[in-house]
């Protein structure tokens, strides 16, 4: 019988390995596996019962908190900053995108959904219209510059007799008569034929439309406007505050389906010819949990299934698959469980932990099963194999274990509360997998009893590169430290995106909105605010900060307080009169079908006298509208109705407007709208300085330069701007702070297992080389460290660390061609399964789960190949071992025993 652990420490004390520690951990972990492989059944037993459990808890308790407010520790001052300014003004959260094809009909309907919206309390805390409402109706005019105030009521008085035709008559009819009195114009010579050329051009289209069975609403704004309305026109605006439910995936979800659901009760497409889209913080993180919804049961399985063919791949056994596999989801079950006992729900950053435990997690259960392999080929006996394999690996995979554990631990203390909460669960769960490696697959194994290897474990194809590599190791490990040393210099323009819009699915519907209203002062959620202790400090302030070269505008309550009002109120005043008089006609009655035929056929006689042999482009207009005009006349009565809806609702609105905005009011900042007010006033005078970035925001250093001219004058700012700056700061402080303590930890931990200086540099040395080596390639390849990806780094040295331990002991305990070894061979298959659980993130439609895989299996390339390639060549021929002395320690055997 193989020589038990406690034997074994009382052996020579020629022994290499120091007493202590390490032959305590030795004696445990044999101990441990023994003991298993005798009671196989029972260890086998408790194992479903405790993944059982844990499944059942698990299942009964889920829950993900997508506040993504929690992520960062609300301690930080401006944290407290963006909390105290959120609860004096409380931020929308949804916005409510309408536009239409014409100016009336995204008036109409912004107004008619703000009014539905505002019946439901339950779902809403507050429905407000940006920019509208009978207020700037009553008041447009004012809003304009003077001279431009001045052109339109010109242009309107002008057309005194046309408004007075229409107002007096608000139908098809009526708008043919004030068609032909326009024609009747062109013939008296008051007006030119060119001059009938835009109107004949807008009205073209809904009347040809109206032929052939659509609505095309006609707009009268633009005929007067004499131009197509911009984009930033033909869109309004509806800020909308949510009750949110974070126990659900998509807090907002209930929300977003009333808005869209009141959209369509109210058929705003076939009544206005408008679209409703939504963006905001709650909808795009709705769409962003949406994608992660999805893809996060796909890429855990996906995780788990290629775990599956790697495990075969490395092991070649289905019954040591088998034992391997089991004690994963035993493992990752007990963590699921362990995690939400301990923080109570994950978030969208520790929710991640289910892939990392599959790809980090297995690489302890192959190191067990290859060394076991290599074990069973010298030994028959399984139980002694194991008990071989336990002794031989237990320094390694304990110094593993615990070098992963302290990387994730490590996020501990950081101010990135995400980030914290997905350290303790995978540090705990590094743990957990690795005593389920030597409990639950000694005790598979014992019951499964897998046949004895038929051949030696190891990379036999390799030994000449293995020779090669050591003959030139001097000029390969020079050359390769140069080559690194070399690339340092590009690390200077490695590319860093913290712009968390980056990070979302770019086909979102949110985000889509979202990129198309860019460079809006609304939607692109890079503006900064200060809060004042008076309106007028936040005027003082707003003139201070408007200075600053980087900022585009600055905006208080009094920028909503028009200039020049005397002179605009008197022109409006004097116009008011006579266009009053055209507006106040006694309507006529409804007209006939009949009716409306003959104003038609009048219409065309009109145009066809101003016309006459008339050529130019306006003449070809007019002839080809007269045409269009006689077949409405000879088409069926369906489309006369048609045409008369194109044109119609839009007169009686914009008549209604005409009327409304002859009778302005001065306004001051004590009449403008309540809640217009208290977007920007509080009521113990407190008010609100929104500053306006210049520049494409988007790119991360318009935006720091932003953030930092804006708080060098005013250290109390907060707002989207600033807060996106200061989270920023937040997680790479938290990162690097991390990655120091990491390797502090690591470097601690090895000194005390190692017991020499030299050799834990031959191991960190590598680790360091892989790391800059991952930024270098990083940056090569443009890929920008984000929020998700830069948790890859302080993996880096767990994962990293774990895999050159292996190499070291080895190394301690006098073997060589090691790049041939079994050891090799299990490193490899564990790194390859961990490659598969970070390409299934890779693979993610989410962006940020995305970038985060490609980071991970970028530093995983480079790790595995420092360990693999560099570390043997670093370390060279091992040192003398004392001879008598037997190798209980072997981390792996040769592929050549």
């Amino acid at each position: 019988m193989l020589p038990t652990a406690t034997s074994e420490a009382q052996g020579s004390g020629n022994e290499p390995s120091p007493r202590g520690m390490t032959t305590m951990v030795t004696s445990v972990i044999v101990r441990t596996v023994d003991f298993c492989a005798r009671r196989a059944w029972l260890v086998v037993a408790y194992s479903v019962l405790l993944a059982a459990a844990s499944l059942y808890y698990s299942a009964t308790h889920f829950s993900i908190d997508t506040d993504t407010e929690k992520l960062i520790s609300r301690d930080l001052p401006w944290r407290q900053r963006a909390a105290s300014y959120t609860n004096a003004f409380p931020q929308s959260g949804i916005l409510v995108v309408v536009t239409a094809a014409t100016t009336e009909g995204v008036e109409q309907a912004t107004t008619a959904l703000q009014a539905e919206l505002s019946q439901h309390p339950d779902l809403f805390l507050r429905v407000a219209r940006v920019g509208g409402g009978e207020f700037f109706e009553k008041n447009a005019l004012l809003f304009e510059p003077l001279i431009r105030v001045t052109q339109s009521l010109n242009s309107l008085s002008n057309g005194t007799p046309l408004i007075q035709t229409l107002a007096s008559d608000p139908s098809l009819r009526g708008v043919m008569n004030a068609l032909a009195l326009a024609a009747s114009g062109v013939s008296s010579g008051s007006i030119s034929l060119d001059e009938l050329e835009w109107p004949v051009f807008l009205a073209t289209a809904p009347l040809r439309d109206a032929i052939d069975g659509k609505v095309t609403p006609f707009s009268w704004q633009a005929l007067v406007q004499g131009a197509k309305p911009s984009a930033s026109q033909l869109r309004r605006f509806i800020e909308v505050e949510p009750i949110l439910n974070f126990s659900d995936l998509r807090p907002g979800s209930r929300a977003t389906s009333a808005i869209r659901q009141s959209a369509a009760r109210l058929k705003l497409q076939s009544a206005f010819g408008a679209a409703v889209q939504l963006t905001g913080a709650v909808p795009m993180n709705d769409d962003q949990f949406s994608v992660i919804q999805n893809s996060a049961v796909r890429d855990t399985l996906t995780a788990l299934l290629g775990t599956l063919i790697i495990l075969w791949l490395a092991l070649h056994s289905w019954k040591i698959v088998m034992a391997v596999f089991a004690s994963v989801i035993v493992g990752l079950s007990a963590t699921a469980a362990l995690g939400l006992v301990m923080i109570g729900a994950f978030n969208l950053i520790s929710i991640a932990f289910f892939v990392l435990f599959v790809g980090l997690g297995v690489d302890f259960g192959i190191q067990f099963t290859v060394r076991y392999r290599s074990e069973r080929y010298k030994c028959p006996d399984l139980h002694q194999a194991l008990c071989a394999a336990a002794r031989a690996v237990a320094i390694p995979l304990s110094l593993a274990a615990a070098a992963t554990a302290a990387a994730f631990f490590s996020f501990l203390p950081t101010n990135y509360a995400g980030l914290f909460e997905l350290g303790l669960i995978a540090g705990c769960g590094m743990l957990v997998a690795f005593l389920c490696a030597i409990t639950v697959v000694p005790a598979m194994l014992a019951i499964l009893q897998p046949p004895v290897e038929p051949a030696p474990i190891g990379f036999k194809e390799l030994a000449p590169l293995d020779h090669f590599l050591q003959r030139h190791r001097l000029v390969i490990v020079a050359g390769t430290v140069l080559a690194a040393l070399a690339g340092v210099p590009v690390l200077a323009h490695l590319p860093f995106d913290f712009n968390p819009i980056n990070l979302q699915d770019p086909n979102a519907p949110s985000v889509i909105t979202y990129r198309e209203l860019q460079g809006s002062s609304l939607t692109n959620g890079t503006d900064a605010d200060v809060v004042a202790v008076s309106l007028d400090e936040a005027d003082r302030i707003s003139h201070r900060l408007a200075s600053l070269p980087d900022v585009a505008q600055t905006l208080t309550l009094s920028s909503f307080v028009p200039s020049e009002q005397g002179q605009k109120i008197d022109a409006i005043k004097s116009a008011a009169s006579g266009l009053r008089q055209a507006l106040d006609q006694p309507h006529q009655a409804a007209p006939s079908d009949r009716d409306i035929t003959d104003a038609i056929q009048t219409t065309v006689a009109a145009l066809s006298r101003a016309i006459g042999t008339a050529s130019g482009s306006g003449a070809n207009a007019a002839r080809q509208f007269s045409e269009l005009l006689t077949r409405l006349a000879q088409a069926d009565i369906a489309s006369r109705e048609r045409a008369a809806s194109a044109f119609v609702p839009s007169l009686s609105f914009d008549l209604r407007l005409l009327r409304s905005s002859l009778e302005p009011q001065v306004i001051t900042a004590a009449n403008l709208p309540l809640d217009l007010v208290r977007n920007w006033l509080l009521s113990d005078g407190r008010a609100r300085v929104e500053v306006l970035p210049k520049g494409d925001v988007g790119k991360l250093g318009v935006l720091r330069r932003f953030a930092t001219s804006v708080l060098s004058v005013e250290p109390s700012a907060t707002g989207p701007a600033i807060n996106l700056y200061e989270s920023g700061r937040t997680v790479v402080q938290s990162f690097i702070q991390a990655g120091a303590l990491a390797f502090t930890a690591i470097s601690v931990l090895l000194l005390i297992s190692l017991r020499k200086v030299a050799d834990v540099l031959l191991t960190l040395t590598p680790l360091l080389l892989a790391g800059t080596v991952t930024l270098e390639l990083a940056t090569l390849t443009h890929t920008a460290i984000n929020f998700a990806n830069i948790i890859a780094l302080p993996l880096l040295l767990g994962v990293g660390v774990a895999f050159k331990i292996y190499y070291v002991l080895a190394w301690r305990e006098g073997k060589t061609d090691l790049l041939q070894s079994s050891l090799t061979r299990a490193v490899v298959f564990s790194a390859m399964t961990t490659a598969i659980a970070f390409g299934s993130m890779w693979a993610s439609n989410s962006p940020g789960m995305s970038s985060m895989g490609k980071m991970m299996a970028l530093a995983l390339i480079c790790t595995m190949a420092a360990a693999v390639l560099f570390q043997p060549l670093l370390m060279g021929p091992p040192r003398q071992v004392k001879a008598g002395v037997r190798n209980n320690v072997d981390a792996m055997p040769d592929a050549a025993e």
